[in-house]
Formats: C-alpha cells, sequence, structure tokens
C-alpha cells in the first residue's frame, strides 16, 4: 500500500544511485543517476533549443538498448562535459557496454539553462560529473538548490528579477510491489502548479516581489 505522506525518491527504484555535485563558486552543479548494472531507457527531447549527448542512441532501432548512468548539469552546452567525468569514473570501475577491446560505459545527458545566476565562465566540467559520481548512493537525494538545480530558475517570462529559485526533486510511488520514481530539474519560463489543485505554488513574482503573479 502506497503511503501517501510519504513523497519517496528515486532511489527506491532498485538498482539506482544519486549524486549531486553543487558548485560552491557559483550556483550550478550536475547531478547523475547510476544504474551499474544498465537500464533500459528512453528519450523524448523537446524546445526550441535543447542540450542533449547521445540521446540518439536511444532510439529503438539502434543498438544501444541500455544506460549506464545518466547526467543532468547547469552551464547549458557547456555542461555536457560533466558526462565524460561520468564515463571516466564507470570506466575506472568496469562499468560498461563490452565492445570487444574494453567496457563502454553509456551516459545521456541534458542541461539546463543557468548562465545568468553568477558568473557564466563557471559551469559544470568532468571533473564535476566525476565529483557527482563520488556522491552517489542509494539513500534519497538532497532536493532542492542543489545538483544541476543549483541555479534553476522559474517564472522568468518577465526577466529575472520577478523569477524564483527552481530546483531539482525526487519522488516515487510503490503499488502492488511495482515502484514508479522521478527525478526533475525544474528551470521553467512560466509558473509551477499544482495539477491536483490547480494552484500556482512557484513561478513570477509581482513588482513587490512579495506574491505570485499568477
Amino acid at each position: 500500500m502506497h503511503d501517501p505522506s510519504d513523497p519517496g525518491a528515486i532511489t527506491h527504484v532498485a538498482g539506482i544511485e544519486v549524486g549531486h555535485h553543487s558548485d560552491s563558486r557559483r550556483p550550478t552543479g550536475c547531478t547523475v543517476i547510476i544504474t551499474r548494472e544498465g537500464a533500459v531507457a528512453g528519450v523524448d527531447v523537446r524546445g526550441a533549443a535543447p542540450g542533449t549527448r547521445e540521446t540518439d542512441l536511444l532510439h529503438p532501432s539502434n543498438l544501444v538498448d541500455k544506460v549506464h548512468a545518466i547526467m543532468l548539469a547547469g552551464g547549458s552546452a557547456w555542461g555536457l562535459e560533466a558526462a565524460t567525468g561520468a564515463v571516466r569514473w564507470l570506466e575506472e570501475r568496469g562499468v560498461g557496454l563490452d565492445v570487444a577491446v574494453g567496457r563502454l560505459p553509456i551516459v545521456p545527458a541534458a542541461v539546463l539553462f543557468d548562465l545568468p545566476v553568477g558568473d557564466a565562465s563557471i559551469r559544470p566540467d568532468a571533473q564535476a560529473g566525476y565529483q557527482a559520481c563520488l556522491a552517489a548512493g542509494g539513500q534519497a537525494p538532497a532536493e532542492g538548490n542543489v545538483g544541476a538545480g543549483s541555479g534553476a530558475l522559474v517564472g522568468k517570462v518577465f526577466g529575472l528579477a520577478r523569477a524564483m529559485r527552481g530546483g531539482i526533486g525526487s519522488a516515487s510511488v510503490t503499488l502492488d510491489g511495482v515502484t514508479v520514481g522521478a527525478l526533475i530539474a525544474c528551470n521553467a519560463l512560466g509558473d509551477v502548479i499544482d495539477p491536483d489543485t490547480g494552484q500556482v505554488i512557484a513561478g513570477a513574482r509581482t513588482a513587490d516581489g512579495r506574491s505570485l503573479l499568477n
């Protein structure tokens, strides 16, 4: 029986580990989801300016059918470099697709645009991705302004001065022995709405900054 008072976490799904790396120099970072045994993956890329790496290989007609990690990062397209660190960390542990001459870790990645927050020359790199892997574990991951959600903003439609902090969150539900988990970095242009109540819970603020504009 699912306990509605427990939001759970993606790490409640067997075999999944999550790790964050948050850059102390400015609000940015990366988050890795590790599946050491490999996990079947799919992708749905949307938006006018998506930043992704190795997502095309997830099409069902292609050879690769499992991933060993997924990297989410700030830093826009520069942040895709964080996946290189995860590849190195996994290779060191013998995790990856057997390609005869070695094991190749499959690590798709996606990034969000957090460059307006602080010094844009600071963004997640391969070392940041490696550190996120070192921090990974099966415990419920930290939520809020950490990892890939460090510099996330919501309600930017009227400019950064009217925006609010976004972030990263996780949840899970178990029904009839099957657990479904989610991990989301929210960097929305508009508002965040509670689907159960229709209420705006975060987003663009009024000019005085004291309430939500809706």
